[in-house]
């Protein structure tokens, strides 16, 4: 269980991790605020939050031959993702800034040779260009929505431009309003089209060794995805995924053979009128959560929700800056579930009620019986956030119109792809509304094709990696419940709000691997974090045990709005893995140890006014 370098992908050696190494209390408020010792030595981070160094390679080479002088870029997959993200811009940035925007769209240049796997991967990419002034609003729009590219696209399609493989597309897609026309970038890239317009087909970028070199490259992109790639698969993957969600497919299956025929009505979800395709795969997590939003608003109308629970921060901003915004219930108790039931008597409407089950970081569960009995009483829609629970222990799609999950976390397990799932359950009053929007315009297949087959494969064995992550989670809890130095410990299993937790636990299902503590003292809690040898840093669900100060981390410019909910600026949250039982003890054992015996107080790590 070692414990990684500064700035290090978690992981070690995984071009694609989804997690960075912060072994330090300091070094995660080093990030924070983004102090140079911190941050130019990140070789990765949490993508929704780092722009991957594949991504921004390939946002710098669209600058170069699209924008102009002094313009940045965001990446997206689709031109409804762009689009969106202009629109965005627009009406946060300033005005002289709104007004200097420009989109250009990518997509395989058909009149060039090409193997038949490319033109059926259909390589395409959308970019929104800015101005300097719009980048702090644009990369908002990037993290909360999870609308951006993957970094393995960004590769694909870094080598598909070099080569010159990609060009702007014509047509329906390339309608979207561009409010400026690009400069010419280095010579090397001169091109003599402007945004949004195609290119005579004799146009051929003169990119970075485009000679014979080039076309050696290309061929050798082409047999290297071929290889990792067999697109046969890619539906059968999808197909693998969604069925696994499901919960109709609980073996594992080879994909060089069709799966297995389902059977009629079976499955671990307990509705026997669900089927494959009321379950969406999304680029993550949070782009479900997005997209579900987005749906019940076009089916549903411009009507407030309700966050209800101390949520995961995007799930909030999503609520707050898409739509109408909401109401925030950040307790998540009985008395905020009165003092709903009290709003909804007095004749206020409510588009949809979004928590997550259990909660993070502090692991409480709302009563989503009460919730569903007013749900029902008052027409408005439940989402419930899957992911810490994981439907191999709680079912709660029966009480729920929309069940998401991010499949980034547990799922997958390997902490080197990202993924999300949206599950309409189809015995909804709002199925058919939610299906119709869904399926016309609001869902995008915007997954990356080497990311399914990657997530399809790290999620063949998660039902089994589950029972182990339980057993080990208690084990530690038990460990730590011991401790006269822990004040609180928050874990489903011994918060007050078990009773709502069993309510949906699975016959032989555990209480998850996610558990947060709070120390006595901060000192105890820095000394504890920086002994412990685990992985330390940012994301959850993996494999492997993995450490983080989390409150710093998600919510250091917000500390006293977070402590009005219970949320300790000091909490240290333990994302619980597969390693061998004992050694994990004695790893939390050694290092409640060093965190006894340090003193009562230390250097301050946080300013008395961020508390």
């Amino acid at each position: 269980m070692p414990s990684f370098a500064l700035g290090e992908p978690i992981p070690p050696d995984t071009a694609h991790a989804v997690s960075v190494s912060l072994p330090t209390w300091k070094s995660n408020v080093g990030y924070e605020e983004g102090q140079e010792w911190v941050v130019n030595r990140m070789v990765t981070g949490y993508p929704r939050f780092f722009i991957h160094k594949s991504v921004d390679s390939l946002a710098r080479e669209i600058v170069a031959v699209y924008g102009q002088v002094g313009h940045h870029s965001m990446l997206f997959p689709t031109p409804g993702a762009a689009a969106r993200c202009l629109d965005f811009i627009k009406q946060r940035s300033p005005i002289d800034a709104s007004t200097h925007l420009g989109s250009v769209h990518l997509v395989l240049d058909t009149t060039k040779p090409s193997s038949q796997l490319l033109r059926q991967l259909r390589p395409r990419l959308s970019a929104v260009l800015f101005p300097q002034q719009s980048y702090a609003v644009a990369k908002q729009y990037w993290q909360h929505t999870g609308d951006g590219i993957s970094s393995r696209r960004a590769e694909f399609c870094l080598g598909l431009l070099s080569d010159g493989m990609l060009v702007p597309s014509s047509g329906p897609q390339a309608g979207l309003e561009t409010q400026t026309r690009p400069t010419r970038g280095p010579r090397r890239y001169q091109r003599q089209a402007s945004l949004d317009t195609s290119l005579p087909n004799t146009t051929k970028l003169v990119g970075p060794g485009s000679t014979d070199d080039s076309r050696e490259s290309g061929k050798f992109l082409e047999e290297r995805f071929g290889r990792n790639l067999d697109l046969a698969l890619v539906e059968r993957a999808k197909s693998a995924i969604r069925r696994r969600i499901a919960g109709s497919l609980t073996q594992e299956v080879d994909l060089t053979h069709e799966l297995p025929t389902p059977d009629v009505g079976s499955n671990t979800r307990g509705l026997q009128s669900l089927e494959e395709h009321d379950v969406y795969l999304f680029p993550a997590g949070m782009n479900a959560i997005f997209h579900a939003h987005r749906a019940l608003l076009a089916a549903r109308g411009q009507l407030k929700s309700i966050s209800f629970g101390f949520p995961y921060v995007d799930s909030l901003k999503i609520l707050e800056k898409f739509g109408p915004g909401c109401i925030f219930y950040g307790n998540g108790s009985s008395e905020d579930l009165d003092d709903l039931e009290e709003v909804l008597r007095s004749g206020e409407r409510f588009l949809g009620f979004f928590c997550e089950f259990p909660g993070n970081p502090l692991l409480s569960c709302p009563d989503l019986n009460r919730i569903k009995k007013l749900a029902d009483e008052y027409d408005f829609a439940v989402v419930v956030d899957e992911t810490i629970g994981t439907f191999a222990n709680i079912n709660v799609l029966p009480v729920a119109d929309v069940v998401v999950s991010s499949l980034t976390k547990i799922f997958s397990g390997d902490s080197n792809v990202m993924g999300g799932s949206a599950i309409i359950n189809p015995e909804s009053r709002y199925y058919d509304s939610l299906k119709k929007t869904m399926n016309q315009g609001i869902y995008e297949d915007a997954y990356w094709a080497e990311d399914i087959i990657v997530m399809e494969r790290n999620s063949r064995d998660f039902a089994a990696r589950i029972e182990r992550i339980n057993t080990n989670a208690e084990t530690i809890c038990e460990v730590l419940r011991k401790s006269s130095l822990i004040k609180n410990l928050f874990y489903p299993k011994f918060n007050a709000s078990k009773s709502h937790y069993d309510a949906h636990r699975l016959s032989g299902g555990g209480y998850g691997g996610l558990l947060s503590i709070v120390f006595n003292f901060r000192a105890q809690a820095e000394a504890f974090y920086d002994a412990v040898d685990i992985a330390k840093g940012p994301s959850l669900g993996t494999n492997f045990t993995l450490c983080s100060p989390y409150v710093l981390l998600a919510h250091y410019q917000e500390l006293q709005w977070a402590a009005q909910y219970g949320v300790d600026a000091d909490l240290v949250r333990i994302s619980v893995g597969l390693e061998n039982t004992e050694a994990l003890r004695v790893a939390i054992q050694a290092a409640l140890q060093a965190a006894g015996a340090v003193g009562h107080s230390s250097d301050v790590s946080v300013s008395d006014d961020q508390r």
